[in-house]
């Protein structure tokens, strides 16, 4: 049985040449963009800002951890997955994967909560997101 992915979105990538670094290889923060990406399409499709915002909520970015295991090089296309792995009562996880030719090359792992945006203090994850992501098998 393969594990649950609660909330999954996929976009293609394909690395660019301002992208790359002096070695030739794509440097770090360009994931970070990458994630960004995915983490955007998580909210269009499930949550889209628009609602969140005539809500006064926001979502905050805590911490990124990325383990880098295979370089990727100019012009490669790499498939970006991201799904929500954990949904506490105000803190959130997503994971994300790099594939190219079927290969794992780059995973990262993102945490944060939601913001009341008049008060600028967490709040409980929005009832929207956690009933999807029940629903989905989280």
């Amino acid at each position: 049985m393969t594990d649950p992915r609660p909330m999954l979105v996929e976009l293609s990538f394909k690395a660019k040449t301002y992208d790359i670094d002096y070695a030739g290889i794509v440097h770090n923060t360009v994931y970070i963009r990458w994630l960004e990406d995915l983490r955007l399409k998580i909210m269009d499709d499930y949550y889209p800002f628009d609602k969140m915002l005539a809500n006064n909520q926001s979502p905050i970015l805590e911490r990124t951890e990325i383990n880098y295991r295979f370089p990727l090089r100019i012009f490669e296309e790499v498939s970006g997955q991201m799904w929500v792995s954990k949904l506490g009562k105000a803190r959130w996880e997503v994971q994300a994967e790099f594939i190219r030719d079927g290969l794992v090359v780059t995973q990262a792992k993102q945490t944060g909560y939601f913001i009341d945006l008049e008060r600028f203090r967490p709040i409980r994850i929005p009832e929207a997101m956690r009933t999807q992501w029940e629903q989905d098998g989280g």
